[in-house]
């Protein structure tokens, strides 16, 4: 398809996620015709089914509604006890079941989590230390979908802006990297993400955080009113009335700021219904945005593919993965990619398949974004003279704390998240340590403690798996039944709640996707044959100093309320560091940054500020891999943002 002849689409769009289907709405909206090819299976006609999915699974991880086997149906998908082979799979992705597994069960071939670099069976040698005091080998705990509508099927609604120090964190103060855009510009792009999404906030209620940078356009409204605090945010932000503390602890590295900076919770952002809008419902309370909202008062990608597919403008063609992106002189000539199926035995059956367009767009995350990039022109890679693809791999690496409030505060009502502590995300602490927010959680010591199962075991079984059941002879376990169970759960159930800290991670050249392949032979391929990528990752003093700190204020705020902290801080496995003598356990986000860096400079950056590679003119690299830097902000809202940018240059380019 590609001897010569015209291009058959205006626009190739690789992946289905939120960049992706915004840019195809776009440019359908303009006129153009437009191929999305996306890996994963069609978009559903009900979500009913997947919905049963989480309701019947037993572990209720983000990736639990979506088909974990790709092709298959039913109780298939989600086998008890089984994680798919990725040698078989099409599709294969991380999932948080997978996390810290050995090859024969993981989904990629990273350094941590989803396969081991070494033998299981031995363990690997420590590696001197970094001078520069950086720990590298980590787990990399982020996961994500490779179906249709992509990973923010299962995104919490967050719609959170960036500040203006966040995007010249480097002027600011020395960390970091400088993004290539104004902060004037990003707040008009804001605003068409936000109406696109239905945002759902108050710029009144936001008004205090004009003391971390936070400030709108004179007039903005948010598209519609916020959602309620939860009765777990109300006893917080009363509990911790006048807290304070300081920018930095003694004996930070580099210096400190003694600033008293003030503790207090505001609303967060949404992105989900606090009235009818965008024919979609009203939000009902269901404690399980992640990961998936059962009548789609939240707003996903399928909703905005929706819109793309009603301009008759857009195709999309599913079970599509994309191997090669072919480059002749400076400018993309086609797509190769293999058309997956499977037979009535469920074996696995591919086409090489190829299609022409005037421009290509990568929309497909950060990780596959590297690695079609790796892959493409014979595993020599395209688009890459900065050497800076698959470099500066990021996430907001997560500290969990949880504690019983002194009172019910009755949790498990509401959205998962509604509010948070953002008073913290700047200040000159910034030259010393990483910055984080704190979102405060609304179901209880689940993603803590996987209650409300374990504490239930506990009282039931006489153990004491989550340090509430203490309280028998000689402060042994207790087992109880009947009616002393039940308000002995309830007591504990309705006073849970926990606090999330995510922080500013530096971008390190270090931690980096590559594909797994040595001397030009795949050392592990996945079900089409195609290499996995392998992901390098670790943390450095600046953002561990962060995680020291983020551990001090939440027990400030514990002790601050009267309640009783059960933070345990290391867990003694993959996921932990250790940092001036104390073992912290980290989780990832799910927001996966870097991999594309944008920038003014074709040699340190891949991408400029619309996107568009610097190498290769008519090919734009998209989402989230293209930020410099990631900071607090959860960065969906801002890569929509940057998607409505990355149209309107494409339309340009493509002329009338």
């Amino acid at each position: 398809m590609s001897n010569g002849a015209s291009p058959q689409y205006d626009v190739v769009i690789i992946g289905a996620g939120v960049s992706g289907n915004l840019i195809a709405k776009q440019l359908g909206l303009a006129g153009k015709k437009v191929l999305i090819l996306e890996a994963g299976l069609p978009v559903p006609d009900s979500r009913e089914e997947y919905v049963n999915n989480f309701y019947l699974a037993l572990a209720k991880t983000p990736e639990s509604p979506y088909p974990a086997l790709a092709g298959r149906t039913g109780s298939e998908q989600n086998p008890v006890g089984v994680l798919p082979d990725p040698s078989k799979l099409p599709t294969p992705r991380a999932t948080v079941l997978s996390i810290g597994k050995g090859p024969d069960i993981s989904y990629l071939v990273q350094a941590q989590p989803w396969i081991e670099t070494h033998d299981p069976k031995e363990p690997p040698e420590n590696p001197p230390p970094d001078p520069q005091g950086n720990v590298f080998g980590l787990q990399f705990s982020s996961t994500f979908e490779r179906n249709g509508g992509g990973t923010s099927w299962h995104w919490l609604g967050t719609s959170l802006r960036e500040l203006e120090n966040d995007i010249q964190l480097q002027t600011k103060y020395g960390h970091g990297v400088d993004w290539p855009i104004t902060y004037t510009e990003l707040q008009q792009l804001w605003a068409l993400a936000e109406k696109e999404i239905g945002v759902a906030a108050s710029t009144a209620e936001q008004q205090p955080l004009e003391v971390v940078g936070l400030v709108y356009p004179p007039g903005y409204q948010y598209p519609m009113q916020s959602i309620p605090m939860s009765l777990v945010d109300e006893a917080v932000s009363n509990g911790i009335a006048g807290l304070q503390v300081p920018g930095t602890l003694p004996d930070t590295p580099g210096g400190s700021d003694p600033t008293m900076y003030n503790v207090f919770v505001t609303p967060t952002p949404q992105g989900r219904n606090s009235e009818p809008y965008d024919d979609r419902r009203v939000c009902a309370g269901n404690t399980n945005c992640i990961p998936i909202c059962p009548i789609q008062a939240k707003w996903d990608p399928t909703v905005t593919l929706g819109k793309a597919l009603d301009t008759g403008n857009v195709t999309v063609s599913y079970q599509s993965v994309a191997y090669n992106v072919a480059v002749d002189g400076n400018n993309a000539t086609r797509v190769d990619y293999y058309q997956w199926s499977r037979d009535a035995n469920g074996n696995l059956t591919k086409v090489s398949k190829s299609v022409t367009g005037k421009i290509y767009v990568l929309a497909c995350h950060a990780i596959e974004n590297a690695k079609l990039l790796l892959m493409s022109n014979n595993w020599q890679g395209i688009a890459n003279s900065s050497d800076q693809v698959g470099r500066n791999l990021m996430d907001h690496p997560l500290y969990l704390s949880w504690a019983l409030a002194p009172e019910p505060i009755f949790g498990y009502r509401g959205p998962l998240a509604t509010s948070g502590i953002e008073s913290l995300r700047d200040g000159e602490f910034r030259k010393y340590r990483s910055s984080f927010r704190m979102e405060i959680g609304n179901e209880g010591w689940n993603f803590s403690k996987g209650d409300p199962y374990t504490t239930a075991l506990d009282y039931i079984q006489g153990t004491n798996n989550t340090a509430t059941n203490d309280g028998g002879p000689n402060g042994a376990p207790q087992r109880l039944g009947g009616l002393q169970l039940a308000q002995k759960l309830n007591n504990i159930f309705t006073r849970q709640f926990r606090i999330g800290c995510m922080f500013d991670q530096s971008p390190m050249a270090e931690n980096r996707v590559t594909l797994d392949v040595t001397n030009g032979k795949a050392n592990n391929v996945d079900g089409l044959g195609l290499p996995r990528p392998k992901v390098e990752y670790g943390l450095d003093p600046y953002t561990m100093e962060g995680f020291r700190m983020a551990a001090y204020v939440c027990s400030q705020v514990y002790q601050k309320m009267g309640a009783k902290e059960f933070t345990t801080t290391g867990m003694g496995a993959a996921g932990d560091f250790t940092y001036r003598g104390v073992n912290y356990h980290y989780y990832g986000a799910g927001h996966v940054v870097g991999t594309h860096r944008m920038g003014n400079e074709s040699g340190s950056s891949v991408v400029d500020a619309s996107q568009r590679s610097h190498d290769v003119p008519n090919m734009w690299i998209v989402g989230s891999g293209s930020f410099p830097t990631v900071c607090t902000a959860n960065p969906t809202l801002t890569l929509m943002a940057l998607a409505f940018k990355s149209a309107d240059s494409i339309i340009a380019a493509l002329g009338s």
